[in-house]
């Protein structure tokens, strides 16, 4: 959704797409999470310099969801701040939040249920990676209940500023899902970019070469050498040249039934929320079995 916005004539999407300016509590204010957090205003505001008047501004930062601090941080900062919500079956988005974290190397454990069965242990500052940006968000199932998330959005930005779409439907029919936010956002709902796939799953090529560019000193090189609005395209460069297309190994299916199970309450909620039949939208992988 973040490239087909960016390619609309009347929204100037911020060219990182994930700034995460707002999200202040998952920031702990190490190094590491000096490369995932925006820490500076005048640093953010730069990243929209290049909007021209009649745009539209936004970005994409997933993890404001999650935040409790940053629904209230994008009011105080635009009280007419509207936000768009997309919502995955919570296994299938933990399962791939797991690989996604494992690709950028914040996770140690590449088995998901082991991930799981250590959150207790990290909860306790136990088990982590040594690289590990935004530790809280390696507590998978407190990222997976939506309900208080969605709910502290609606309350703070009004029910009216809020639109929720389902994952599983944008992806059965973009086209439909993309008017629905073009016209939340009041821009020209005709508007029609090429649908084309994007963040396909992907592996390292080489572990050893991402965990020395994500050093310090090497950081710190590429920070006085590369202009701010550069990075990103550098950095979507390097992740093209290490990194190889591979398809994510299918995720076992009792293990997805357990945790189904354990978020079940919480996605009965979110139906109730939202006024619709979350059973029906997303299936329990026991019954899809």
């Amino acid at each position: 959704m973040y490239e087909y916005l960016a390619r609309h004539p009347q929204i100037y999407m911020s060219p990182v797409k994930e700034p995460n300016f707002f999200g202040t509590d998952l920031d702990s204010g190490s190094y590491l999470d000096s490369l995932s957090f925006t820490r500076d205003r005048a640093r953010y505001m730069a990243l929209y310099e290049r909007a021209r008047p009649h745009q539209l501004t936004g970005e994409a930062t997933t993890w404001y969801l999650y935040s409790k601090d940053a629904a209230a941080s994008i009011h105080a900062h635009n009280p007419e701040a509207r936000a768009v919500i997309m919502l995955r079956e919570p296994v299938a988005m933990l399962h791939s939040l797991h690989l996604r974290r494992v690709y950028g190397g914040s996770e140690d454990l590449p088995r998901f249920e082991d991930a799981l069965d250590a959150e207790a242990d990290r909860r306790e500052g136990r088990r982590l990676s040594p690289k590990a940006r935004n530790v809280k968000g390696l507590l998978y199932r407190a990222v997976g209940c939506y309900s208080e998330q969605v709910e502290r959005f609606f309350d703070i930005l009004g029910r009216d500023r809020v639109l929720v779409l389902i994952f599983e439907e944008f992806r059965r029919d973009s086209a439909a899902s993309y008017r629905q936010v073009l016209e939340f956002l009041g821009v020209d709902p005709e508007f029609r970019p090429d649908f084309a796939v994007v963040n396909a799953g992907m592996a390292r090529r080489s572990w050893r070469l991402q965990q020395m560019l994500l050093s310090p000193t090497v950081v710190k090189a590429a920070r006085r050498v590369i202009p701010v609005r550069l990075r990103p395209a550098v950095g979507r460069a390097w992740d093209r040249i290490n990194s190889r297309a591979e398809k994510p190994a299918p995720l076992d299916v009792a293990v997805a039934a357990r945790l189904r199970a354990e978020l079940q309450p919480d996605i009965d909620r979110l139906g109730q929320l939202l006024g619709r039949d979350l059973r029906e939208i997303w299936p329990s992988p026991a019954a899809a079995a």
